[in-house]
């Protein structure tokens, strides 16, 4: 029985090293029980860390936890699970072909055979008491993201979890689902349990925290009351300054067709469509975001265009230096970037598209800025100087432009991934999760860098997660449901609950197609 007397979960001095890095540097707080805390910090701040050492996945190399009063040793995730401590990651780790329940339970220790149908009653308790939407007997590969994250909540629940730690929770919900998913943490707090929620997304965490810790640069910066702080003072204890949080939309000016999208199909290699009939127009100096859940065709679309997949249907590229339409489909990739369509896709493997980890920074510079056949001694000084100016604009911390990428922290290769596609000066440019996973003022950065891309006359198209960030920086936004169209927006009109309804819109037998005048 949890000691109520007790905070439910206290770190004293808790310090972690990587070498001669030091990710957590004598970080000291508390949990209470039926709290909700979030850990806000940037990136490369040691919020994760910090939290995989609550969770059994890292061992501190100093300091102490305690739970429920009394301390607590945790070498593994089995070790977490004995103190009732489970984390729900971002990346969901089940079994496509199993159930709901045969994924709970599996790990399971125990003496005789399983029940299944004594666990999918358990299961159906757990789902009932806290107000999940989950089928126990539906396999994972036929359930949507949510109902995804809903088996490997109910996973930790149970095995008992009585302190729950949630990894970016809402990166991949509509707005509805999110509505949910917090409907069901407040429930689990009103019942005791004690729950982390590490987010970057501000406005979530004064909506459903009862306080916030924020770490800075590995060191423990404050804890401070939800009711009694605002997004500003919070990001400048993230950073240790004042920020402007802020993205100026303007208005779009002499805009003209810049990419022409008419009946655009792709298909898997087993015949399915991926992408159905979708036609949309880009202009310059404008943002189109596109918003979707994910899995919906969003890569596909960017992908066809670069040249990366085969596709039916019209991709018309209108050159602004030469004034002649250009048609991309079945065009080599390495010449649709030589026209001005670049494609900066941030996917959750940044090392697996479009860096080389080995390389340092100038040398994946030069890695598109020089075609082939150019000599084999390649003059570095271009490339260096792009490099050094990444650097300096998107606040990369590194030791110096020559250190290999893979040494970086996720979001610092992200800013050079995003950066190096910017510096090109192109005139489309599809900006694919370019803040996925950064922190606030990296964000603001990346959203501040896309804007003037557009006040320059650039085409610019920005897949993004967070519907209140494309609400503010898109001129307009096409929202893809199921591979297809299923409307076309003014961002500067339209609610999040409306693009959230056409995210789940079915538009199967709509044949998806939009003209893309919005």
């Amino acid at each position: 029985m949890a000691n109520t007397d007790a905070p439910a979960l206290r770190l004293e001095h808790i310090t972690k090293r990587f070498g001669s890095v030091i990710a957590n540097d004598d970080i000291s707080m508390t949990v209470q029980h039926g709290q909700i805390l979030s850990v806000l910090g940037e990136n490369g701040s040691g919020k994760t860390t910090l939290m995989n050492m609550i969770a059994g996945i890292y061992y501190p190399d100093g300091g102490k936890i305690f739970v429920d009063g009394k301390e607590a040793v945790i070498r593994s995730p089995h070790d977490a699970f004995q103190y009732q401590i489970g984390m729900i990651h971002q990346h969901f780790k089940l079994v496509d072909l199993f159930t709901a329940t045969e994924n709970i339970i599996l790990g399971l220790e125990d003496d005789g055979r399983y029940s299944l149908k004594k666990a999918n009653q358990r299961v159906k308790e757990i789902v009932s008491q806290y107000g999940f939407r989950l089928d126990p007997e539906k396999k994972v590969y036929e359930m949507s993201v949510s109902e995804k994250q809903t088996v490997e909540i109910v996973k930790v629940l149970y095995r008992g979890a009585d302190i729950l730690i949630l990894d970016e929770p809402t990166a991949v919900l509509t707005p509805q689902e999110t509505d949910r998913l917090f409907a069901v943490l407040r429930k689990m707090r009103s019942e005791g349990k004690s729950i982390i929620i590490i987010t970057h997304k501000l406005h979530e965490v004064l909506s459903l925290s009862d306080q916030v810790t924020v770490l800075c640069k590995g060191r423990y910066a404050g804890t401070v009351n939800t009711a009694e702080t605002d997004e500003a003072q919070l990001t400048e204890m993230m950073v240790g300054r004042k920020v402007t949080l802020n993205i100026e939309r303007s208005e779009p000016k002499d805009t003209v067709p810049r990419l022409t999208v008419e009946g655009l199909t792709v298909r898997s290699r087993e015949g399915t469509d991926l992408l159905r009939n979708v036609s949309f127009e880009a202009r310059s100096g404008e943002i189109l975001g596109i918003a979707g859940i994910a899995g919906s065709g969003q890569r596909e679309l960017l992908e066809a265009i670069a040249g990366l997949l085969r596709a039916e249907g019209k991709i018309v590229y209108h050159d602004p230096k030469t004034g002649k339409e250009e048609n991309l489909r079945g065009r080599d990739p390495l010449e649709i970037r030589e026209l001005g369509v670049r494609l900066s896709f941030v996917p959750e493997d940044r090392l697996g598209m479009g860096l080389v980890g080995n390389m340092d920074i100038t040398d994946n510079m030069m890695l598109r800025s020089y075609r082939k056949g150019r000599g084999f001694f390649l003059e570095r000084k271009a490339p260096k100087s792009l490099a050094e100016k990444i650097v300096s604009e998107l606040e990369v911390v590194t030791p110096g432009v020559s250190t290999p990428v893979r040494r970086l922290s996720g979001g610092n290769v992200q800013k050079v991934l995003v950066g190096r596609e910017i510096a090109a000066a192109p005139t489309v440019l599809m900006a694919a999760y370019p803040v996925r996973g950064l922190d606030i003022n990296s964000s603001f950065t990346i959203y501040n860098l896309l804007n003037q891309q557009k006040e320059r006359g650039v085409a610019v198209i920005f897949v993004g997660e967070d519907l209140d960030v494309l609400l503010e920086l898109c001129d307009r936004i096409m929202v893809i449901s199921s591979g297809a169209v299923s409307g076309i927006v003014d961002a500067r009109a339209a609610s999040k609950e409306q693009i959230g309804l056409l995210m789940t819109k079915n538009t199967a037998s709509e044949g998806g197609a939009a003209d893309g005048k919005a």
